[in-house]
């Protein structure tokens, strides 16, 4: 608590050496059991498979890929609502899940901060706005009563809800506000990361972009580390400083937000971005053919392969390892990348099969 009485940074993870990541993982996996046919039989869901990956202070990281791909998983380990089966995560230079369960608690509920998909059940519905937004200060203590009801106006005033709101239930709101209430409770003791998972899917076209906005303005003034998840690869390459593509549970490529439109070196990565052209430069989406696998029973080698148009025998032998494109901070893993000056329009036509 600070000398004036007002919520002050609270207690956190001892800092790293200087350039520390703000959350790491390596070699992170997370396998569930699913029950199948039988009454006790239970197949295993790849949901996580051998995930690398570090964000640094200030930086937002977009994850793109489709339904299903693992890109809750990965927002839920990197916040420490889930423990990856196997591999480590480090929080500010520390290993998380090393750590005593009450300091685990209190390091990550802290620091991290998340926003779920949908705000209608990510708020308890009994509760007003202003008990919300006190919960996270009174839960860790932070400052004196009348400096928890500062901090929450200080919140709501932060994300744009007016005073009024403080007394009405999540029920009595907007799309919108809903969504801002809980952007401000994620950001009520100050974290140095949020994870924002799907933060605009649920929401009306027309109040999406007021979110990002938020978001992007919220990112700039408190120098949050942002990670941005979202299947709409367009959004996330505005939001983002890099881009992370999952597909099946795995990273397949890692680039800066500048290179995932026509410098991606993944087919995949220029399949998604084909299904979500600009407006201003509209082409027709890569058609991708073959089964889609199953994260129960993943194909052998590259999980892309059922559906790549560049696929051959390397592919079904094994995964492959991440290579480096020519440009820093770009990597990606593929035995038969996209050239990289290769345009996603030709691409397009090199694909489908209406094409002569």
């Amino acid at each position: 608590m600070s000398d004036d009485g007002r919520p002050g940074p609270g207690p956190t993870a001892p800092a790293g050496p200087a350039g520390t990541a703000v959350v790491g993982l390596a070699d992170a996996h997370v396998v569930h059991r699913a029950r199948s046919g039988g009454l006790f039989s239970r197949d295993r869901v790849y949901a996580l498979t051998g995930a690398d990956l570090t964000v640094a202070p200030g930086e937002t990281v977009g994850v793109v890929g489709e339904s299903g791909c693992g890109k809750s998983t990965l927002a839920k380990v990197l916040v420490g609502v889930e423990r990856p089966t196997a591999g480590s995560v480090s929080f500010q230079g520390r290993d998380l899940w090393s750590m005593p369960p009450a300091e685990r608690r209190t390091t990550v509920g802290a620091n991290a901060g998340m926003v779920f998909q949908d705000p209608s059940t990510a708020l308890n519905r009994r509760l007003p706005v202003h008990r919300i937004l006190r919960d996270p200060l009174d839960v860790h203590a932070r400052g004196t009563r009348a400096a928890r009801a500062e901090r929450v106006r200080e919140l709501m005033d932060l994300v744009g809800l007016p005073p009024a709101l403080a007394d009405a239930l999540p029920g009595q709101l907007s799309g919108g506000q809903r969504q801002r209430v809980a952007i401000a409770r994620a950001l009520a003791l100050d974290p140095a990361l949020v994870v924002a998972d799907e933060p605009t899917s649920a929401l009306d076209v027309s109040v999406r972009a007021q979110i990002l906005n938020l978001l992007l303005d919220l990112k700039e003034r408190l120098g949050l580390a942002l990670v941005f998840v979202s299947h709409d690869i367009q959004t996330v390459r505005r939001m983002s400083d890099r881009v992370i593509t999952m597909y099946l549970g795995r990273i397949v490529e890692e680039a800066p937000a500048g290179e995932v439109t026509d410098r991606s070196r993944h087919p995949y990565t220029r399949a998604l971005f084909s299904a979500t052209p600009g407006l201003l430069a509209p082409i027709d989406p890569i058609p991708l053919t073959g089964p889609v696998p199953s994260a129960t029973r993943p194909p052998s080698g590259c999980p892309f392969r059922t559906r790549c148009w560049k696929a051959d025998a390397s592919c079904v032998a094994r995964m492959p390892d991440f290579s480096a494109a020519s440009r820093p901070g770009h990597r990606y893993r593929c035995h038969h990348p996209v050239e990289e000056d290769r345009s996603t329009r030709d691409l397009v036509h090199q694909t489908d099969p209406r094409e002569p």
